[in-house]
């Protein structure tokens, strides 16, 4: 097998000095070696000679395919019998978990053919579909999910530095086209282009030769480490080391803090903080007795969690989840079972699974008369494909609180008739059991919305309600509510905004019927009910009552009556969803109702885009457990808060937001075409109030998207900076149309780290995608 040098585990091993040597070495067919050796000794053999499973993918189409672990522990290789595909290969880190038995759609259909001890299902990240798999045993079976899981935990916990490995060793095999374990120039000069770098030919062959040691005319094991070494220098962080740095070869202690004060901002305990940084990140063990940090070492804190942008003290649970519910903004999905458009899409269980795994907290059902007298989900009137009502709910109760303990609200579109409304309701109180909350949590009158931490654990049902919650308690019950039993209101979002599709209209058109008491009675805290105004709310209205807008009519009352929205707001919650007219399942901006206040602002998790790098960015903070604490403006009932005049509030002090783009790293090519190579451009861009809107740009530069530089800085002034959310996109630049998407990274503003930073990247789904990055220098200050 191949030899080449890792930098994985270099400040673990003992008795090597980072100033005795280059640079440690541990050769990765012994890294290789040692992780299949202690993989073979907790499992079978399976996924190293290959085991042969049947590929799922409908209960007519089941093929058998030979599957098996590559030498890399980070490829599964597998034969498919496909024309002009001889085999398949797949990444261990496109795999986001391991599902067992029959927990996909797919293997439901032909559970009655295979028991679940032999199926499982590969959930890949973004929106890849999921690959199922039925083993010829349930030993086999085995080997391969807890195989599958062990790999995943190990790339879950690898640093940065063991992540830039990994990246170094996939484009080494790209690049080693005949598998000798060498590269020559040739070879090398094809993996620069794959790499995103049109380097002069004579400068790439100087490198070469530089690194060629032993003049053998090819690279191997720390040959190519070395040229990789002088590939990538970075300039830009040596500067700002020697900067700091009293001898230029390495930070002692009081020259690490005066970098963590001057330019990081550090403030309380920094002596502390210095020498917790040299023990994690100092790779030499001399430097680490002089208390001392060399450039290895200030790389890798630069490149760390406690060097990015995102400050860490806001990726965990830090906000006070003890407010009423009204409070906070809250990750909600529109038309949940969707994963592609509105007409012809697939209905899946598998929405809920992904949106619930990201944090949502509030999914939407709609819910149609299905056969055998049970409900089914889908967009009515449509060609979207149908799914039973009791496979949601199951889902649900398998997968609300995986990624958060907080509350889940279900948001019920009904246009069943009260026999399958009874179906519901069975269904809700059977499969959920004590998730379901039927009635207040204390059994007496409630008096305000409880918290999100009062309901933790907690299914909470948003729907139409026959009677009031008091009388419901009192024993006082009304009639059957005779009237639109589903909450939403396409119609007149079309009407709004002047369409005359007389055909989509009359798809939309709405049904009044009878409400069953029992599904009436799952419902508690978010009674569904028109919004007829804010005068007539404030009046009127109950707190456990929840109005729902569409796009349109939110935005209108926003620009009519900003503050009332707000104020509105602060008492109960309010839901807004996307127009019936966005059949391609594209989204709103959230944006502009979270400056209202709104809570539940419903948006098509399937769809990638701008929209969802915004919700992402904020739902980032806090846990990511799905609820946002809205700022104090925004709960006080007292204070009159508009976004359109932020200037006119109580306690306003805007700031200035300096951003020096300096560099990226290891961008993502966005075009195969072969030698083809990046223009990158960054731009920042604030969303916020209307006063924050703005985005700026640096200059292009050409042909380089491993290791640009820009020095452009880009000047912005905050608001609001309770709402500002910061937006950071790379993109391809093209004079002769739009520019390519390359890269993005969205933050809350009031959780950024200033100073020097690194950023990174996600791709257009959301998925981490390293080594790219951008390194910033950040300034935040006050104007006033």
């Amino acid at each position: 097998m191949a030899k080449l040098i890792s930098f994985i585990s270099i400040h673990s091993l003992s008795g090597y000095e980072r100033q005795e040597v280059f640079f440690n070495v541990l050769c990765l067919h012994d890294v290789l070696r040692i992780q299949v050796h202690y993989l073979r000794s907790l499992y079978s053999l399976s996924m190293f000679v290959g085991t042969v499973m049947r590929k799922i993918k409908s209960r007519t189409w089941k093929k058998q395919r030979y599957f098996r672990l590559q030498e890399d522990c980070m490829t599964i290789w597998y034969k498919s019998k496909k024309a002009g595909n001889a085999h398949s290969t797949f990444s261990v880190g496109d795999v986001e978990a391991v599902r067992e038995g029959h927990q996909s759609e797919v293997l439901l259909s032909i559970a009655d053919e295979f028991p679940p001890d032999r199926c499982f299902t590969l959930v890949f990240r973004g929106r890849r579909g999921n690959l199922d798999l039925v083993a010829e045993s349930a030993a086999e079976a085995q080997s391969w999910i807890k195989g599958i899981r062990k790999l995943i935990d190990n790339l879950e916990n690898m640093g940065q530095r063991e992540k830039l490995d990994q990246w170094i060793c996939d484009w080494f095999k790209k690049a080693d086209k005949n598998r000798d374990g060498q590269m020559n120039f040739k070879e090398v000069r094809n993996l620069l282009k794959m790499m995103n770098v049109d380097m002069n030919e004579h400068h790439a062959l100087r490198l070469f030769t530089m690194a060629d040691k032993s003049q053998s005319g090819t690279l191997e094991d720390d040959e190519f480490v070395l040229f990789y070494k002088m590939l990538t220098q970075r300039e830009d962080v040596l500067r700002v080391f020697q900067e700091y740095s009293s001898d230029g070869q390495k930070l002692m202690l009081q020259d690490l803090k005066d970098f963590l004060r001057e330019e990081q901002l550090h403030e309380d305990g920094v002596q502390q903080y210095a020498l917790k940084l040299i023990e994690r990140y100092e790779p030499s063990d001399t430097a680490k007795m002089l208390q001392a940090m060399t450039f290895d070492g200030f790389l890798m804190y630069l490149s760390s969690s406690e060097g990015s942008i995102f400050n860490p003290n806001m990726v965990d649970l830090y906000q006070d989840m003890t407010q009423p519910l009204c409070h906070y903004f809250i990750s909600s999905s529109h038309n949940t079972y969707l994963l592609e458009d509105q007409i012809r899409g697939h209905s899946s269980v598998e929405g809920y699974i992904r949106a619930l795994k990201r944090g949502c907290r509030c999914v939407e059902v709609d819910c149609w008369d299905g056969p055998n007298g049970e409900p089914i989900v889908y967009h009515g009137h449509t060609f979207t494909s149908k799914i039973f009502f009791k496979d949601v709910v199951t889902v649900l109760g398998n997968y609300a609180f995986k990624a958060s303990q907080y509350p889940v609200i279900l948001s019920i579109e009904n246009h069943c008739s009260v026999e399958q409304q009874k179906v519901m309701a069975q269904h809700l109180t059977q499969i959920l059991g004590d998730k379901l909350l039927k009635s207040p949590l204390d059994g007496k009158i409630p008096i305000g919305l409880p918290s999100p931490e009062d309901l933790k654990g907690k299914i909470l049902l948003k729907g139409k309600k026959i009677c009031g919650l008091e009388n419901c308690m009192n024993g006082v019950v009304d009639d059957p509510l005779m009237g639109e039993v589903s909450d939403e209101e396409d119609t007149a979002e079309i009407d709004d905004d002047h369409h005359r599709n007389d055909s989509i209209r009359h798809r939309v058109k709405k049904s009044k019927q009878r409400l069953s008491k029992e599904l009436s009675d799952c419902v508690v805290y978010c009674k569904s009910v028109h919004f007829s105004s804010f005068k007539h709310s404030q009046i009127h209205s109950k707190f456990y009552e929840i109005s729902s807008f569409t796009e349109s009519k939110a935005r209108k009352h926003i620009r009519e009556a900003g503050s009332e929205f707000v104020l509105h707001n602060a008492r109960q919650l309010s839901r807004v969803y996307p127009s019936g007219l966005r059949t391609d399942s594209s989204n709103f901006n959230p944006q502009d109702m979270w400056n209202a206040g709104c809570q539940i602002v419903a948006l098509n998790f399937q769809t990638a885009g701008v929209e969802m790098d915004l919700n992402d960015g904020l739902f980032s903070q806090n846990g990511h457990c799905g609820y946002i604490l809205k700022p104090t403006f925004m709960r006080n009932t007292d204070e009159r808060f508009d976004p359109e005049n932020p200037q006119n509030r109580d306690g306003y002090k805007p700031l200035s937001l300096s951003v020096q783009v300096i560099s990226g790293q290891q961008l993502p090519k966005v075009n195969i075409k072969e030698g083809s190579i990046i223009d990158p451009l960054v731009r920042v861009e604030i969303h916020g109030v209307p006063l924050d809107q703005a985005k700026q740009e640096t200059r292009y530069i050409d042909n380089n998207g491993f290791n640009p530089v820009w020095h452009d800085t880009l000047q912005f002034t905050i608001h609001v900076p309770e709402l500002a959310l910061v937006r950071f996109v790379v993109e391809d630049y093209d004079k002769t149309s739009k520019n390519d998407f390359v890269g993005q990274f969205t933050l809350p503003f009031i959780c950024i780290q200033p100073g020097y930073r690194h950023i990174h990247l996600l791709s257009k789904d959301g998925t981490s995608i390293p080594p790219s990055s951008l390194f910033v220098h950040v300034r935040i200050t006050k104007l006033m």
